[in-house]
Protein backbone atom coordinates (compact mmCIF):
# COMPACT_ATOMS: atom_id res chain seq x y z
CA UNK A 1 0.00 0.00 0.00
CA UNK A 2 1.31 3.44 -0.97
CA UNK A 3 2.31 5.96 1.67
CA UNK A 4 2.08 8.87 -0.79
CA UNK A 5 -0.86 11.22 -0.33
CA UNK A 6 -1.32 12.38 -3.93
CA UNK A 7 -1.63 10.91 -7.39
CA UNK A 8 -1.09 12.15 -10.93
CA UNK A 9 -3.49 10.97 -13.62
CA UNK A 10 -2.51 10.98 -17.29
CA UNK A 11 -5.25 10.15 -19.80
CA UNK A 12 -6.69 10.76 -23.25
CA UNK A 13 -9.30 9.38 -25.59
CA UNK A 14 -10.23 10.14 -29.16
CA UNK A 15 -14.04 10.14 -29.19
CA UNK A 16 -16.61 12.50 -30.72
CA UNK A 17 -17.97 14.79 -27.98
CA UNK A 18 -21.30 16.44 -28.84
CA UNK A 19 -21.26 20.18 -28.01
CA UNK A 20 -17.69 19.95 -26.73
CA UNK A 21 -17.55 23.63 -25.76
CA UNK A 22 -20.49 23.25 -23.36
CA UNK A 23 -18.95 20.04 -22.01
CA UNK A 24 -15.72 21.96 -21.38
CA UNK A 25 -17.49 24.54 -19.21
CA UNK A 26 -19.31 21.84 -17.24
CA UNK A 27 -16.10 19.84 -16.79
CA UNK A 28 -14.20 22.87 -15.48
CA UNK A 29 -16.88 23.44 -12.85
CA UNK A 30 -16.80 19.76 -11.87
CA UNK A 31 -12.99 19.82 -11.48
CA UNK A 32 -13.14 22.96 -9.35
CA UNK A 33 -15.75 21.43 -7.06
CA UNK A 34 -13.65 18.28 -6.77
CA UNK A 35 -10.52 20.28 -5.92
CA UNK A 36 -8.20 18.64 -8.43
CA UNK A 37 -5.54 20.62 -10.30
CA UNK A 38 -4.02 20.18 -13.72
CA UNK A 39 -4.49 20.77 -17.42
CA UNK A 40 -7.29 19.22 -19.48
CA UNK A 41 -7.88 19.88 -23.18
CA UNK A 42 -11.22 19.08 -24.78
CA UNK A 43 -12.03 19.10 -28.49
CA UNK A 44 -14.84 17.84 -30.67
CA UNK A 45 -12.61 14.76 -31.24
CA UNK A 46 -11.92 13.89 -27.60
CA UNK A 47 -10.15 14.66 -24.32
CA UNK A 48 -6.52 14.86 -23.17
CA UNK A 49 -5.46 15.61 -19.61
CA UNK A 50 -2.95 15.46 -16.81
CA UNK A 51 -4.14 16.26 -13.30
CA UNK A 52 -3.15 15.80 -9.69
CA UNK A 53 -5.10 15.35 -6.47
CA UNK A 54 -5.44 13.28 -3.34
CA UNK A 55 -6.23 9.59 -3.63
CA UNK A 56 -9.87 10.36 -2.76
CA UNK A 57 -10.11 13.18 -5.32
CA UNK A 58 -8.55 11.14 -8.12
CA UNK A 59 -10.69 8.12 -7.29
CA UNK A 60 -13.77 10.35 -7.52
CA UNK A 61 -12.61 11.76 -10.86
CA UNK A 62 -11.97 8.30 -12.32
CA UNK A 63 -15.36 7.05 -11.10
CA UNK A 64 -17.18 10.05 -12.57
CA UNK A 65 -15.49 9.66 -15.94
CA UNK A 66 -16.16 5.92 -16.07
CA UNK A 67 -19.82 6.62 -15.29
CA UNK A 68 -20.02 8.82 -18.40
CA UNK A 69 -21.09 6.82 -21.50
CA UNK A 70 -18.37 8.39 -23.66
CA UNK A 71 -15.56 7.61 -21.23
CA UNK A 72 -16.56 4.29 -19.64
CA UNK A 73 -13.39 2.67 -21.00
CA UNK A 74 -11.06 5.65 -20.43
CA UNK A 75 -7.58 4.42 -19.45
CA UNK A 76 -5.69 6.24 -16.71
CA UNK A 77 -1.94 6.14 -16.17
CA UNK A 78 -1.36 6.70 -12.46
CA UNK A 79 1.71 7.97 -10.60
CA UNK A 80 1.82 8.26 -6.82
CA UNK A 81 3.51 11.44 -5.56
CA UNK A 82 4.00 13.41 -2.34
CA UNK A 83 2.21 16.61 -3.38
CA UNK A 84 0.22 18.36 -6.10
CA UNK A 85 2.02 18.50 -9.46
CA UNK A 86 0.04 21.57 -10.55
CA UNK A 87 -0.87 24.89 -8.95
CA UNK A 88 -4.16 25.53 -10.77
CA UNK A 89 -6.85 23.79 -12.81
CA UNK A 90 -7.20 24.59 -16.52
CA UNK A 91 -9.91 23.02 -18.66
CA UNK A 92 -9.91 24.44 -22.17
CA UNK A 93 -11.60 23.84 -25.50
CA UNK A 94 -9.38 23.42 -28.58
CA UNK A 95 -10.17 22.82 -32.22
CA UNK A 96 -7.77 19.85 -32.25
CA UNK A 97 -6.47 17.70 -29.40
CA UNK A 98 -3.09 17.62 -31.11
CA UNK A 99 -2.54 20.65 -33.32
CA UNK A 100 -1.77 19.29 -36.78
CA UNK A 101 -3.72 21.34 -39.36
CA UNK A 102 -3.42 18.44 -41.79
CA UNK A 103 -5.07 18.72 -45.22
CA UNK A 104 -7.21 15.67 -44.54
CA UNK A 105 -9.37 14.86 -41.51
CA UNK A 106 -7.99 11.77 -39.81
CA UNK A 107 -9.59 9.46 -37.26
CA UNK A 108 -6.80 7.86 -35.19
CA UNK A 109 -9.18 5.11 -34.00
CA UNK A 110 -9.42 3.88 -37.60
CA UNK A 111 -6.45 5.40 -39.44
CA UNK A 112 -3.64 4.90 -36.89
CA UNK A 113 -0.80 2.38 -36.92
CA UNK A 114 -0.70 -0.98 -35.14
CA UNK A 115 -0.21 -0.84 -31.38
CA UNK A 116 2.75 -2.55 -29.72
CA UNK A 117 3.02 -3.54 -26.07
CA UNK A 118 6.25 -2.49 -24.31
CA UNK A 119 7.67 -6.01 -24.81
CA UNK A 120 6.75 -6.04 -28.52
CA UNK A 121 8.19 -2.54 -28.97
CA UNK A 122 11.46 -3.52 -27.25
CA UNK A 123 11.77 -6.63 -29.42
CA UNK A 124 11.03 -4.75 -32.64
CA UNK A 125 13.61 -2.06 -31.77
CA UNK A 126 16.29 -4.75 -32.11
CA UNK A 127 15.60 -5.28 -35.82
CA UNK A 128 18.27 -3.98 -38.19
CA UNK A 129 15.99 -2.35 -40.74
CA UNK A 130 13.60 -0.58 -38.35
CA UNK A 131 13.24 3.22 -38.12
CA UNK A 132 12.49 4.55 -34.63
CA UNK A 133 10.77 7.92 -34.87
CA UNK A 134 10.36 10.24 -31.88
CA UNK A 135 6.98 11.99 -32.09
CA UNK A 136 7.85 14.80 -29.65
CA UNK A 137 9.53 18.22 -29.69
CA UNK A 138 13.26 18.96 -29.55
CA UNK A 139 13.46 19.81 -25.85
CA UNK A 140 11.71 16.55 -24.95
CA UNK A 141 14.09 14.50 -27.11
CA UNK A 142 17.14 16.25 -25.64
CA UNK A 143 16.23 15.12 -22.13
CA UNK A 144 15.76 11.48 -23.11
CA UNK A 145 14.84 9.16 -25.98
CA UNK A 146 14.95 5.58 -27.17
CA UNK A 147 18.36 4.36 -28.21
CA UNK A 148 18.81 4.87 -31.96
CA UNK A 149 15.74 7.06 -32.38
CA UNK A 150 15.56 9.80 -35.01
CA UNK A 151 15.22 13.36 -33.76
CA UNK A 152 12.99 15.15 -36.31
CA UNK A 153 14.26 18.54 -35.06
CA UNK A 154 10.83 20.17 -35.08
CA UNK A 155 9.46 23.00 -32.98
CA UNK A 156 5.78 22.10 -33.42
CA UNK A 157 3.86 18.91 -34.17
CA UNK A 158 2.19 20.46 -37.21
CA UNK A 159 5.58 20.42 -39.01
CA UNK A 160 5.55 16.60 -39.12
CA UNK A 161 3.75 16.04 -42.48
CA UNK A 162 6.26 18.18 -44.40
CA UNK A 163 9.19 16.65 -42.49
CA UNK A 164 7.96 13.16 -43.37
CA UNK A 165 7.73 14.06 -47.06
CA UNK A 166 11.23 15.57 -47.04
CA UNK A 167 13.02 12.95 -44.94
CA UNK A 168 11.26 9.58 -44.98
CA UNK A 169 9.80 9.10 -48.46
CA UNK A 170 12.62 6.78 -49.56
CA UNK A 171 11.97 4.51 -46.54
CA UNK A 172 8.36 3.59 -47.26
CA UNK A 173 9.28 -0.11 -47.36
CA UNK A 174 10.79 -0.12 -43.83
CA UNK A 175 8.99 -0.70 -40.53
CA UNK A 176 8.55 2.56 -38.61
CA UNK A 177 8.17 2.60 -34.82
CA UNK A 178 6.76 5.77 -33.30
CA UNK A 179 6.58 6.83 -29.67
CA UNK A 180 5.64 9.85 -27.55
CA UNK A 181 5.02 10.60 -23.87
CA UNK A 182 1.60 9.06 -23.28
CA UNK A 183 0.55 7.92 -26.74
CA UNK A 184 -1.77 10.65 -27.97
CA UNK A 185 0.59 12.24 -30.50
CA UNK A 186 1.52 8.86 -32.02
CA UNK A 187 -2.14 8.09 -32.61
CA UNK A 188 -2.18 11.02 -35.03
CA UNK A 189 1.42 10.66 -36.26
CA UNK A 190 0.88 7.06 -37.38
CA UNK A 191 -2.35 8.08 -39.10
CA UNK A 192 -0.39 10.72 -41.03
CA UNK A 193 2.34 8.21 -41.95
CA UNK A 194 -0.21 5.73 -43.27
CA UNK A 195 -1.99 8.45 -45.23
CA UNK A 196 1.38 9.44 -46.74
CA UNK A 197 1.86 5.91 -48.08
CA UNK A 198 3.75 4.13 -45.29
CA UNK A 199 2.26 0.72 -44.60
CA UNK A 200 4.46 -0.89 -41.93
CA UNK A 201 3.72 1.60 -39.14
CA UNK A 202 3.58 0.99 -35.38
CA UNK A 203 2.99 2.98 -32.21
CA UNK A 204 4.07 2.30 -28.63
CA UNK A 205 0.76 1.71 -26.88
CA UNK A 206 0.54 3.94 -23.81
CA UNK A 207 3.72 5.81 -24.71
CA UNK A 208 6.98 6.15 -22.81
CA UNK A 209 5.18 6.41 -19.47
CA UNK A 210 3.64 2.94 -19.83
CA UNK A 211 6.92 1.54 -21.15
CA UNK A 212 8.74 2.66 -17.99
CA UNK A 213 6.20 0.95 -15.74
CA UNK A 214 6.21 -2.39 -17.54
CA UNK A 215 7.52 -5.01 -15.07
CA UNK A 216 9.17 -7.11 -17.76
CA UNK A 217 10.84 -4.46 -19.93
CA UNK A 218 11.51 -2.03 -17.04
CA UNK A 219 12.18 0.85 -19.42
CA UNK A 220 15.18 -0.89 -20.98
CA UNK A 221 16.43 0.81 -24.14
CA UNK A 222 15.36 4.31 -23.11
CA UNK A 223 18.30 6.67 -22.61
CA UNK A 224 17.94 9.63 -20.24
CA UNK A 225 14.70 10.82 -18.64
CA UNK A 226 11.22 11.55 -19.96
CA UNK A 227 9.91 15.11 -20.09
CA UNK A 228 6.48 15.42 -18.44
CA UNK A 229 4.10 18.36 -18.48
CA UNK A 230 3.77 19.02 -14.77
CA UNK A 231 5.99 20.40 -12.05
CA UNK A 232 8.13 17.25 -11.94
CA UNK A 233 9.37 18.07 -15.48
CA UNK A 234 11.67 15.03 -15.59
CA UNK A 235 10.96 11.39 -14.66
CA UNK A 236 13.14 8.31 -14.88
CA UNK A 237 12.02 5.61 -17.34
CA UNK A 238 14.82 3.03 -17.47
CA UNK A 239 14.60 1.23 -14.14
CA UNK A 240 17.63 -1.02 -14.84
CA UNK A 241 21.33 -0.44 -14.19
CA UNK A 242 21.55 0.68 -17.85
CA UNK A 243 19.96 4.04 -16.93
CA UNK A 244 21.98 6.98 -18.26
CA UNK A 245 21.79 10.78 -18.35
CA UNK A 246 21.90 12.13 -21.91
CA UNK A 247 20.81 15.75 -21.44
CA UNK A 248 23.59 18.32 -21.86
CA UNK A 249 23.98 21.62 -20.06
CA UNK A 250 23.03 24.56 -22.30
CA UNK A 251 26.25 26.34 -21.28
CA UNK A 252 29.01 23.75 -20.75
CA UNK A 253 27.57 20.49 -22.18
CA UNK A 254 28.01 18.64 -18.89
CA UNK A 255 25.50 15.80 -18.60
CA UNK A 256 22.39 16.89 -16.69
CA UNK A 257 18.67 16.13 -16.47
CA UNK A 258 17.61 19.47 -14.92
CA UNK A 259 15.46 21.91 -16.87
CA UNK A 260 14.97 25.53 -15.72
CA UNK A 261 13.30 28.58 -17.25
CA UNK A 262 15.52 31.52 -18.18
CA UNK A 263 15.40 34.13 -15.40
CA UNK A 264 14.66 36.90 -17.92
CA UNK A 265 10.88 37.46 -17.86
CA UNK A 266 10.87 38.31 -21.59
CA UNK A 267 12.57 35.01 -22.45
CA UNK A 268 11.77 32.15 -20.03
CA UNK A 269 13.52 29.72 -22.40
CA UNK A 270 13.37 26.28 -20.86
CA UNK A 271 16.90 24.92 -21.00
CA UNK A 272 18.98 22.14 -19.51
CA UNK A 273 21.53 23.39 -16.99
CA UNK A 274 23.94 21.89 -14.48
CA UNK A 275 24.11 23.18 -10.88
CA UNK A 276 27.40 25.00 -11.45
CA UNK A 277 26.22 26.89 -14.55
CA UNK A 278 22.87 27.80 -13.01
CA UNK A 279 24.75 29.57 -10.24
CA UNK A 280 27.41 31.02 -12.51
CA UNK A 281 24.89 32.41 -15.02
CA UNK A 282 22.28 33.32 -12.38
CA UNK A 283 19.63 31.29 -14.20
CA UNK A 284 19.94 33.17 -17.50
CA UNK A 285 20.18 31.24 -20.76
CA UNK A 286 22.49 33.83 -22.37
CA UNK A 287 24.54 36.98 -21.62
CA UNK A 288 21.98 38.92 -23.68
CA UNK A 289 19.17 37.92 -21.31
CA UNK A 290 21.27 38.83 -18.26
CA UNK A 291 22.07 42.20 -19.83
CA UNK A 292 18.43 42.78 -20.75
CA UNK A 293 17.30 42.18 -17.17
CA UNK A 294 20.07 44.41 -15.81
CA UNK A 295 19.10 47.21 -18.21
CA UNK A 296 15.40 46.83 -17.36
CA UNK A 297 16.17 46.98 -13.63
CA UNK A 298 18.25 50.12 -14.19
CA UNK A 299 15.45 51.78 -16.16
CA UNK A 300 12.93 50.94 -13.46
CA UNK A 301 15.20 52.41 -10.84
Amino acid sequence: MSTKAYRILLFYKYVQIPDAEAFTAEHLQFCKELGIKGRILIADQGINGTLSGTTEQTDAYIAAMHAHPLFSDLLFKIDEVDEHAFQKIFVRYKKELVTLRYDKELNPNVDGGARLTPKQFHEKMQQDDVIILDGRSNYEFDLGHFHGAIKPDLKTFREFPEWIRSNLTEHKDKPILTYCTGGIRCEMLTAVLKNEGFNDVYQLDGGIVTYGKDPEVQGRGFDGNCYVFDERISVRINQTDEHTVVGECHHCETKTDRYINCADDTCHLQHLVCDKCEEEHSGYCSPACAEHDLTAAGSAG
